[in-house]
């Protein structure tokens, strides 16, 4: 059993927050052990509180057409939300809940060690951008101790404000110049030739 894997059954049995009672699954997050990039929401909803998976619902829908549009799929990134169970008629996150969820992300980003995190809604984006707005910061990156901390509205934002679809999708493209960026190989040194020194 991999060290992911026990942290899943963890998050299965905590029962800190009162929200716990009422879940039908833990909702942990997904993805290779060896991505690079990860996604991280806010929350789960229904359809993710149902399958125990996150970004299941319309918005995930969303989301994997926008992976889709800079050439990525779901089974080479890391998806992952703020909190791992659905807040009652899909609320926001309390703080006290992202607190006590906090060793579980603090875990995965430890373990995983991605290159690239994305953000997704203003939730996510307090985490790593604190005391910033994303109308404001949205598309835009930090590089930070080597790690790149990339802002972007929520999927579900597009789904009630249609404005925000084309925000989303040129996010994306600006987001793949970074990626690329992370791919891109080593530079190879060019290996001197040494001299053998014979003894006469």
């Amino acid at each position: 059993m991999s060290a992911l894997t026990e942290l899943y059954d963890q998050i299965a049995q905590c029962k800190l927050c009162d929200i716990s009672r009422h879940r039908t699954k833990a909702v942990p997050g997904e993805g290779p052990e060896n991505a690079q990039i990860m996604f991280i929401g806010e929350a789960p909803g229904f359809n993710e509180d149902q399958q125990g998976r996150p970004f299941v619902g319309a918005a995930g829908q969303f989301l994997d057409k926008l992976l889709a549009s800079i050439g990525l799929s779901r089974n080479t990134v890391y998806i992952t939300n703020i909190i791992k169970t659905r807040p009652p008629e899909n609320r926001d996150p309390l703080p006290l809940e992202i607190e006590n969820c906090k060793r579980f992300l603090d875990c995965q980003l430890e373990l995983l060690k991605p290159k690239i995190i994305v953000t997704l809604g203003r939730h996510s984006m307090a985490r790593f951008f604190p005391g910033k707005i994303i109308s404001k910061i949205h598309g835009t990156a930090q590089k930070r101790d080597g790690v790149i901390y990339f802002a972007m509205y929520h999927p579900a934002a597009a789904l009630h404000q249609g404005g925000l679809r084309k925000e989303l999708e040129a996010d994306m493209v600006k987001l793949k110049v970074f990626i690329d960026e992370i791919e891109k190989p080593a530079p190879v040194l060019e290996k001197t030739k040494q001299l053998n020194l014979f003894e006469v």
